[in-house]
Order: C-alpha cells, then sequence, then structure tokens
C-alpha cells in the first residue's frame, strides 16, 4: 500500500529567495518516469529533482522509457510496484500515458505531469507557460526578419506542448500572415523532437521554395540544430534567423556565433525543484487544490479543469546572453567558444 507520511513545513530561505516552503519526509520514495534522456535539459531537471528530495530524506526512483509510450505504462506500474508515494511524469505520448496515470491516481498515489500536460482533473501540472514561450520565439525572430517566407519546425505531435508553443506563436506573427506581410511556406511536426527529423523537414521546405526561407521558428533548440544543419548546406546559416528553446548550450554558443536567433531559456532546475517540492506536498496528504502556489488551469484540447503551477520563461539573444552565464546556467567559455573578440559583449 502507498505510506503517506505527514510533512513537516518550514519557512526558510532557498537559493537567495526569502518564504519558499522546506519539506522533510525522511521514508517518502518519488518515483519519476522519464520518457526520455535525448534532450541535454532533462538530466539537469533530475538533478534539481534529486537535490530537493535528498535534502527532504527522501527516495528517488526512476525509469526511462527511451521514447516508447508503452514502456512508459509498465515503467509507472513498476514504480507503483516499487511503493512510490508520488510520481513525476514525464510524458512521451499524453494520451496514451492515461491508463498508467489513472491506475496510480487509483492505489492514492499522486501524480505530477512534468512539462507536458496530462489532461486528467486528478493530476498535477506543472510547466513553464508554454504559449509565452511562443510568444517570445516569434516575437525574437519577427524582431529580425518581420516579413517574408517563414518556415515553422514544429514539436512532437503527442506532444501538447507543441501546440501550445504554435499558439503562441500565432498570436505574435497571425496578424503579419493576415496582411500578407509573411507567407507561411513550411510546416511540419517533430516526431519525438529529434532534432535529424527536424533536418529532413528543414531541407524539404528549403528545396521546395528554392532556397527562398527568410525565417525559421524551431520550437526548440533541438529542431532548431537541425533547421541550422539543413541551412548551413545551403550557406544560408546566420543570414536566416532562428527561433528556439530551453537554453541548451549549443544553441548559446549558436547565438553567439550568429547561426541562432533566439533561445526561450526555461530554468529547468527551477522546474526540477518545485516538482519534487510539489511531489513531496502531495504525498503528505495536501489536495491538489492547496499546492503552494496553484492556479487553475483549463487551457487544454480538451479543456479540463485542473491544478498547476506555472515559471515564467526568459528569452535569450545575443543582447543578454550575460543573464544564463551569471545564473551560473552555462560557463562563459561555452557559450563564447569560437566568437570572433569583441562582436557579443557577453563573451568580452
Amino acid at each position: 500500500m502507498n505510506k503517506f507520511l505527514t510533512v513537516l513545513l518550514c519557512t526558510t530561505v532557498i537559493s537567495g529567495v526569502a518564504g519558499v516552503t522546506s519539506y522533510a519526509q525522511d521514508g517518502v520514495v518519488v518515483g519519476v518516469s522519464w520518457n526520455n534522456f535525448q534532450e541535454e535539459r532533462w538530466k539537469t531537471d533530475e538533478a534539481a529533482i534529486k537535490g530537493v528530495l535528498e535534502a527532504a530524506g527522501a527516495t528517488y526512483i526512476s525509469a526511462d522509457a527511451q521514447s516508447s509510450a508503452s514502456k512508459q505504462l509498465t515503467d509507472i506500474e513498476s514504480l507503483i510496484a516499487q511503493g512510490a508515494d508520488a510520481i513525476i511524469v514525464l510524458a512521451q505520448d499524453s494520451e496514451a500515458v492515461g491508463p498508467a496515470v489513472a491506475a496510480a491516481v487509483a492505489e492514492g498515489i499522486p501524480v505530477v505531469g512534468y512539462d507536458r500536460l496530462i489532461e486528467n482533473p486528478d493530476a498535477f501540472y506543472l510547466t513553464f507557460d508554454n504559449k509565452e514561450v511562443g510568444r517570445l520565439q516569434a516575437a525574437g525572430v519577427a524582431a529580425v526578419q518581420p516579413e517574408g517566407n517563414y518556415v515553422f519546425i514544429k514539436g512532437n505531435s503527442a506532444d501538447p506542448n507543441a501546440d501550445f508553443l504554435f499558439e503562441g506563436q500565432m498570436e505574435v506573427l497571425q496578424a503579419g500572415i493576415d496582411s500578407g506581410a509573411i507567407k507561411n511556406v513550411g510546416e511540419a511536426y517533430t516526431d519525438n523532437w529529434n532534432p535529424e527529423v527536424a533536418q529532413a523537414n528543414m531541407e524539404q521546405f528549403l528545396t521546395a521554395n528554392n532556397n527562398e526561407v527568410d525565417a525559421v521558428v524551431a520550437s526548440n533548440d533541438g529542431t532548431a540544430g537541425g533547421a541550422i544543419a539543413a541551412l548551413a548546406a545551403q550557406g544560408l546559416a546566420g543570414s536566416v534567423p532562428v527561433s528556439g528553446q530551453d537554453g541548451d548550450h549549443a544553441a548559446l554558443n549558436r547565438i553567439a556565433l550568429g547561426t541562432q536567433t533566439v533561445s526561450v531559456w526555461k530554468d529547468a532546475r527551477e522546474l526540477g525543484k518545485k516538482a519534487a517540492e510539489v511531489a513531496l506536498e502531495l504525498a503528505g496528504g495536501t489536495a491538489l487544490d492547496a499546492v503552494t502556489g496553484v492556479v487553475p488551469f483549463n487551457g487544454g484540447p480538451k479543456g479540463v479543469a485542473m491544478n498547476a503551477f506555472f515559471i515564467a520563461p526568459v528569452a535569450i539573444t545575443k543582447d543578454n546572453l550575460d543573464v544564463v552565464i551569471d545564473a551560473g546556467w552555462v560557463s562563459k567559455d561555452v557559450v563564447c567558444a569560437g566568437v570572433t573578440a569583441g562582436s557579443v559583449a557577453a563573451c568580452d
């Protein structure tokens, strides 16, 4: 049976921010079901989760679905069998994972939908504001290239975030599309957010448009890297603005070098920390609607009313690369590798 232990709450200071709640839960087990470790950032998220759990005396267990929706179902069953008191789920397929989430809830085990929406009223939704990410991506590209032929390299179709991002992008760009200033000359989802798929799609769009592409709105840094590889093969890298997200180290270096225009930084350390804190609160018996900082959410495709927590993202361009360096997200040496002296303020 799932064991719920009492949460000892005390006001303390974490990372220099007053009033953040600390949790002590010796013996509690928190399971995490990762969809995969393909993306650079998940290891950062994991380290943040483990840090909070270890400090609270809780135990971390995990499973890697390796991009398999069916494996994720059995992974979650395994986490339940191992005695998880709360489960954090990064969904490979938000619909397919539904039965496993329902099984956990039926056992009295709270579930946190991590970074990707699992539209179930009995799950907690924790993420960055993904529509705002999309808006920042589009705004970053439009600031450099406000008109012309645009290509949209979208995320994985099974991930609701892909559509949230696109909706945010369209909020910024739709007026330009309606006026004819912007022409959508290519739009495709990217299976599993795979950079190689993104590159292949970008190559097809370049061919179809005789290389006459003026801007690329790519939905994360991996797909941006794929798109930039395709542009580079045609001698266009650096002349066509490209967006991304996540603050991947390689992407931040591309921004300094001028081949990527913007990466919307989502400090995964903060998301991971919050996920662990929410899991501990829920494992201790806190109701979904009583979690610290909770807000109502019903913006999913089905309009299901849920409890959620959102973290604000930050757009990073060549002009404010110092933000991620000063935050300790990445070293100056990594950001500035290969950069011409005097060309980027953060690298001086």
